[in-house]
């Protein structure tokens, strides 16, 4: 564990600040205005550090810190850090893939369009990046038609330039033909920054100009010349329709989406210049550190910003909600663009109405992404692999089974009971439990349903075979592992049941505590090490997500009822059918509150004990 430096030694200035481990590898980088409270922060007592933080200082043999002169240097220099070491405890992305940009290489004699991935190079302006490849290919195939500059390799190009015979996309137009000198160099330039223009979001000049040359054509009676430009025209407005109009006026703005949990963030970009989306993006960070919301937007910050971005640095940024250190990372994007940078949380109008959208589609990336993870065949083999590691159980939980508990303040009190069989939710299995529980009492509600389903597995399985019959009852097959939702307290509940059935040797408990990300079992007094990012821990995760989830929908259910129950249930001899033609006869449960008895064995419908049973109710 690293030793706190001499009382004295840290500076109280700004600057970024190295732990590293017994081997002297850097494992975690911060940055600070002030390094001596911020460093102080870290040589508290271990029980009030995060628990991940807690871990970093124990694993850490040594701190070091660099000096810089402000809180922006020291941001710049903390970002090359992380990029340079990787280390172990910030935040990293994960699975980030390489999205495909619109690349035109301008530092070539004949600049050419093509899609490029991968690691940016000087001499070649970028544009999007794309979801996907296909989407860049469809618009190049539209503009190629307005902008017909090439898109052949250098080998291509020198040998239609040696055999002096232009390509086959030269007689379809969508190639000027610089390979055998049909186009001056000049003019082709022009070309190729008409594009560039185009795809930064300048399509009003371009379609001014193509409409006044196409005028001017048909007056000068060019009627062959007037028609291309209109089939110019047509297809430079195919392309501005694919590209949406977001916001008002001619903005720069970049928008950042962000859906979230305990250990993961899903992160989407959506790219607006001159008020039209040119590009978005998307990726996942580990949450590897303690991370509140408004750090969380610095990490995406630096990890968005650290390298010039393809499509440049906006004039706005617009978050779900706002960074840790506001000021200093907009002094530090207005030092990189040049001019005034602001990140702002919109409030109302388009874009806040534009935030929205980038965060659905945050949140839907982030479903699919844990649905690939929880799918394939091989990571559901290594998550079981890791828990039966982890929780030394005897085999692997091919049968994992996870309670919760759900009520409003101790009414409605309902359980849920969810199952995973060789990874994959088995919703037939699932079951739900109405709870006899006075007030608000967790520990009492968990025990009734663990008992209540334990029990029934024990009946079933001391049955004589005789008595079964074909098909196995609802509790027929034990877990491998039962899961509770909750933390220590909830574990010996479980754990309570378990032995008073006689069960301990045959069914293993854990317990998932959703603060941490926490996993006990009994018998030790500090959680198991469940490797953070690990398949098993996501699967433990997933589970808990989902017993909690069909707890809640039980729990509404029952409480949406009660809520709407009549006050003409529960009377005697007054079922649905009665009670509609009833209703619909007197107006409504007012009116036949007021009732006089009379009145009510005046319907034939009714018979009189009912009509004399509905007179008592209401007097």
């Amino acid at each position: 564990m690293v030793k706190r430096p001499p009382a004295g030694t840290i500076p109280d200035e700004p600057g970024s600040y190295q732990f590293k481990d017994a081997h002297g590898r850097v494992i975690y980088v911060g940055k600070a205005s002030s390094l001596r409270q911020r460093l102080s922060n870290y040589f508290q007592a271990p029980h009030n550090l995060h628990p991940r933080t807690r871990q970093m200082v124990e694993t850490a043999e040594s701190v070091e810190w660099t000096i810089v002169a402000n809180e922006v240097e020291a941001l710049m220099l903390e970002y090359s850090l992380i990029k340079q070491h990787r280390p172990r405890f910030n935040v990293r992305l994960r699975d980030d893939k390489s999205y495909p940009f619109l690349a035109v290489t301008v530092d070539e004699q004949w600049p050419r369009a093509m899609v490029m991935r991968g690691r940016k190079r000087k001499g070649v302006r970028y544009f999007g990046p794309y979801a996907h490849a296909y989407a860049i290919r469809d618009t190049l195939d539209l503009l190629l038609r307005s902008f017909p500059i090439r898109t052949c390799s250098p080998g291509k190009f020198k040998e239609h330039e040696r055999l002096g015979r232009p390509c086959l996309l030269f007689h379809i137009e969508k190639c000027s033909g610089p390979c055998v000198d049909e186009i001056e160099e000049m003019p082709y330039r022009q070309l190729v920054t008409e594009l560039c223009d185009f795809l930064a979001g300048d399509t009003d000049d371009i379609v001014q100009r193509l409409e006044a040359e196409m005028k001017a054509a048909a007056t000068d009676l060019e009627f062959e010349r007037a028609a291309r430009l209109r089939d110019r025209l047509v297809a430079v407005q195919k392309a501005i329709a694919k590209q949406q109009m977001v916001v008002d006026g001619r903005e720069d703005v970049d928008v950042i989406g962000i859906a979230d949990d305990e250990l993961e963030a899903s992160v989407q970009m959506f790219f607006v210049r001159k008020g039209r989306v040119v590009g978005r993006k998307g990726f996942v960070l580990d949450k590897v550190e303690e991370l509140t919301p408004g750090k969380l937007i610095d990490r995406i910050l630096e990890a968005v910003y650290g390298d010039e971005p393809a499509m440049g640095y906006p004039k706005q940024v617009l978050v779900p909600y706002e960074a840790d250190d506001v000021d200093t990372y907009e002094e530090w994007l207005t030092h990189m663009r040049g001019s005034k940078v602001q990140i702002r949380m919109p409030q109302r109008g388009d874009k806040r109405a534009l935030l929205e959208t980038v965060t659905r589609n945050a949140g839907e990336e982030f479903t699919r992404h844990r649905m690939r993870r929880a799918s394939d065949h091989n990571t559901r083999s290594r998550a079981l692999t890791e828990l039966q590691e982890a929780l030394d159980l005897p085999e692997a939980p091919l049968r994992i089974e996870c309670y919760d508990m759900a009520h409003l303040q101790g009414t409605d009190y309902v359980g849920s009971m969810v199952v995973l069989e060789d990874g994959l939710p088995n919703k037939r299995e699932y079951r739900r439990f109405k709870v006899n529980i006075p007030g608000n009492d967790d520990y009492g509600a968990m025990e009734e349903v663990l008992t209540r389903r334990l029990q029934a597995y024990v009946d079933e399985r001391d049955r004589p075979i005789e008595e079964r019959g074909d098909r196995p009852g609802k509790f027929a097959y034990p877990p491998q592992l039962l899961v509770v939702d909750g933390g220590k307290g909830q574990l010996n509940v479980a754990k309570r049941v378990v032995d008073q059935l006689g069960l301990t040797d045959e069914i293993p408990v854990a317990a998932l505590a959703k603060q941490f990300e926490q996993v006990y079992v009994p018998g030790r007094s500090e959680p198991v090490e469940v490797a953070r990012g690990s398949e098993g821990l996501f699967m433990l995760q997933r589970i808990r997500d989902e017993a909690h989830r069909f707890a809640n929908t039980f729990h509404r259910e029952r409480r949406s009822k009660r809520m709407t129950k009549s006050a003409l249930d529960d009377i005697p001899g007054l079922g649905e059918v009665r009670r509609k033609k009833l209703l619909k006869a007197m107006g409504g449960v007012n009116a036949i509150k007021r009732a006089d008895l009379d009145e009510l064995k005046s319907h034939s419908f009714l018979p009189d004990k009912v009509a004399e049973a509905i007179y008592d109710k209401f007097h």
